[in-house]
């Protein structure tokens, strides 16, 4: 068996006087030194599970250990050897970026030496050293993200949580703050990733559970999750919505998989697609119904949640947002 960074059998968690179970029974693995992608959408248990696994809450049934070290009876261990970045950067406005490096130093009770030396290397790292002496509400969101997640890594944690670490970033952030990541995890770092963008589970995570209604629905890598739903998905545009509820009712004998309707779209998972094309054209042709646009593609991680779960993926926060560093908890 593999060195886990993370280890939990059975996580359940309650709100709300027992009525809503966030997390149902939960088990999942994190070998050290890989991303471990979360997927699921709103209220699916995502944040529940790394709040838990942070100690910012308690479970109310199971175990779990994060770096060997027991989330309940041995938190202050596992406090020590965590970074956690959430949905929404926490630095303080009012501080340079390099001031708001050396106060986390300070909380995590690291000489003054060595918080010089690490705020340094990170805002050089996180290309924020031209900045370092402005005051933080003068940064972009794009910069502050970074500033924070920079803030996570002060201390060298072994382990680091993500959730939703790119929530509201133009595509450039985006794909700027999955470099720093990928460096991270090439450096040795584990990462632990919640997300709704399908794109940033497929490039950074070497393995992904899916959650719904707090239980893990699939697991594997992204391609194992996509091998599931066949071959090929057939897409077809129709001129209005109705024409594309119609569509999908006279072509549902074509695949194994429910037929998705959105908007005037319809997909088809279907095991050969070119033969499966034109007899889509052949029967939408005899029934008057006008196809505007066809494409056949591989699967991609936004079929298997649509799939898996009934919907694409949600854009915005997560559930219970966690506010800051559970680096910052003592």
């Amino acid at each position: 068996m593999p060195d886990l960074a993370v280890e939990t059998h059975g996580i359940v968690r309650t709100f709300r006087d027992g009525s809503v179970r966030a997390l149902d029974g939960v088990s999942i693995a994190i070998p050290r030194g890989r991303v471990f992608g979360l997927l699921g959408p709103n209220g699916s248990g995502k944040t529940t599970m790394v709040r838990i696994l942070s100690t910012i809450i308690r479970p109310d049934e199971g175990s779990a250990t994060v770096n060997g070290f027991d989330v309940v009876r041995q938190a202050d261990a596992v406090r020590r050897s965590i970074g956690l970045a959430g949905q929404f950067a926490t630095v303080d406005d009012n501080l340079t970026g390099l001031e708001n490096l050396r106060m986390m130093g300070r909380l995590n009770h690291l000489d003054h030496a060595t918080v010089r030396v690490r705020a340094t290397q990170l805002l050089e790292q996180f290309g924020l050293a031209e900045a370092a002496r402005r005051n933080v509400k003068t940064y972009s969101g794009g910069m502050r993200r970074r500033l924070d997640l920079a803030a996570a890594l002060v201390a060298s944690p072994p382990l680091l949580f993500l959730d939703e670490p790119t929530t509201g970033l133009d595509p450039q952030s985006r794909q700027d703050l999955w470099g720093f990541i990928e460096g991270l995890v090439e450096s040795g770092t584990t990462v632990l990733l919640t997300t709704q963008y399908l794109e940033e589970a497929d490039r950074l995570a070497d393995e992904l559970a899916v959650l719904d209604h707090g239980r893990i629905i699939a697991q594997g890598t992204s391609s194992e999750l996509k091998a599931r739903l066949g071959a090929t998905v057939l897409s077809l545009t129709f001129s209005t919505t109705a024409d594309a509820e119609r569509g999908a009712l006279l072509l549902a004998d074509l695949t194994t998989k429910p037929a998705f309707v959105e908007g005037d779209v319809v997909d088809l998972t279907v095991t050969a697609g070119p033969a499966a094309a034109a007899e889509a054209l052949r029967r939408l042709d005899a029934a008057d119904l006008v196809v505007t646009g066809l494409a056949l593609r591989e699967p991609s991680l936004d079929d298997v949640f649509l799939t898996l779960t009934g919907h694409h993926a949600p854009d915005g926060a997560a559930e219970e947002p966690i506010a800051g560093s559970g680096r910052r908890r003592r």
